[in-house]
Order: structure tokens, then sequence, then C-alpha cells
């Protein structure tokens, strides 16, 4: 029987696979090791995980993609740059939110963004969470 053993971090996973005697017999057991560095990611006690898997969400099925990103700028900021500049607390969240929602100019330049009147001040307020979240 060969075994194949993977290493993920603190997480270990064997597999074994069925073969045929012979098979077992010419073939010799094959051992990989894939080692991840640990990392460290802070969560800022504002930001439930929760309200950032929702916020996520919420900007995924939005229109925000035809003018964001996530790491790079488009026609408007990168959520990353968005992070960098506003510290996640609850009067940037409210801010952000209320911008979301009456669309703004000035800030990232001359191109305005149109306002998202139909989104609920509370989903604005999930989607700045998150984004927030990203910071560096």
């Amino acid at each position: 029987m060969k075994k194949t053993l993977l290493v993920l971090g603190c997480f270990v996973l064997a597999m074994a696979s069925c073969s045929s005697p012979e098979e077992r017999a010419s073939s010799t057991s094959t051992t990989t090791t894939t080692e991840t560095p640990a990392t460290t990611t802070e969560t800022p006690a504002a930001t439930a995980p929760a309200v950032k898997g929702e916020g996520e969400k919420l900007i995924a099925k939005s229109d925000c993609i035809g003018c964001h990103n996530k790491v790079q700028k488009v026609i408007g900021p990168a959520y990353v740059d968005i992070a960098a500049k506003y510290p996640l607390n609850d009067e940037n969240v409210s801010h952000l939110a209320d911008k979301i929602i009456a669309g703004g100019k000035g800030v990232w330049g001359e191109i305005p963004m149109s306002p998202h009147a139909s989104l609920s001040k509370d989903d604005a307020k999930k989607m700045v969470s998150y984004i927030l979240s990203l910071k560096k």
C-alpha cells in the first residue's frame, strides 16, 4: 500500500491508496512534506468574523467590482488602500457607509462614485467593515 504524508502547517493528512501486490513490491514509499510558514492575522475587535464574511459577500453581489479591486486601483481605489487610509472604528464605518449610499467625489480623485441609494445602511456598514479589515 502506498502512503503519502502531507503536512500543512499544524495539520497532518495521511492518504493511503490500494494497489496490487506486484505494484507494492516494485514501488517504494513516498513521503512529501510541505511546510507553510505560520502567519498571524490580527482582527480588530470591531470586526466580527460574521460581519466580515457578510460584507465580502455583499460586495461580491454588488456593482462595486466594476470600479474597485481588493488589491489594485481600477477606477476607484483598491480596498487595501482604503483600509490603509481609514482605521477600523465606528465613526469611519458610519462615515464611509454614508459615502457609499450617497456617492462621493474628490477624496480619491475627480471621478465620482455613483450613489447606491437602494443599499441599506446596515449592509453598507458590513461592506465597509470588511474593507477596513483588510488593513495590512
